[in-house]
């Protein structure tokens, strides 16, 4: 069996792992999805699985559509179990997201659609990482550490190497990463006495 597909199967079947104690603790309600943030993500994880077939990524993009149905549910899941911690500044990211998002489908070139929907992602971020600061307790860390290895698998399953493949992917590896460094310092500060009852 050609090891990129034994990467993909791998990195798929992550990704659903990824979100079992994701949605486990949504209805545990120790976990409170960021509503914008979700919904960002979804779009994102479908337009970046369309860009990554188109630009012949193959098994490396399988992952990113599993992810893509996972985002949605839990957008769907935050209208009922999400943070209230809802900002003005979220509104703005929500809104620079579709710009970006609208951008994407006029602009011809793949590199720069990947480069705008990594820009998208990050804006995404922007929500959760506001409210993981503040609350670094009302998100799965584990999640957003399994998120991270599973982009890295996913990178190493591609079919085809280029910026344009690679970038989107990379993207996620980084902001997953970051978000770990800030729920883990977060903990830290706070302590496990801050953790929602």
């Amino acid at each position: 069996m050609e090891l990129k597909f034994v990467l993909a199967i791998a990195s798929s079947i992550l990704a659903i792992i990824v979100f079992i104690p994701y949605f486990i603790d949504i209805f545990k309600q120790k976990t409170q999805p960021h509503l914008y943030s979700w919904l960002i993500w979804g779009i994102l994880q479908i337009v970046g699985t369309a860009a990554a077939l188109k630009a012949g990524a193959g098994f490396g993009s399988w992952a990113l559509g599993v992810g893509a149905l996972f985002c949605l549910l839990i957008f769907l899941l935050s209208f009922k179990y999400g943070t209230k911690n809802i900002h003005r500044s979220d509104l703005f990211c929500l809104i620079a997201a579709f710009v970006a998002i609208g951008m994407y489908f006029l602009v011809e070139n793949p590199l720069y659609s990947v480069l705008l929907v990594a820009l998208t992602d990050f804006i995404g971020f922007l929500p959760t990482f506001r409210k993981a600061h503040q609350e670094p307790w009302s998100e799965t860390f584990s999640t957003f550490f399994l998120s991270a290895v599973a982009n890295v698998m996913s990178l190493a399953a591609l079919e085809a190497y280029s910026l344009t493949t690679a970038l989107y992917l990379s993207s996620l590896f980084v902001t997953n990463g970051v978000m770990c460094l800030i729920l883990y310092f977060g903990r830290r500060r706070m302590g496990p006495n801050a953790q929602i009852q």
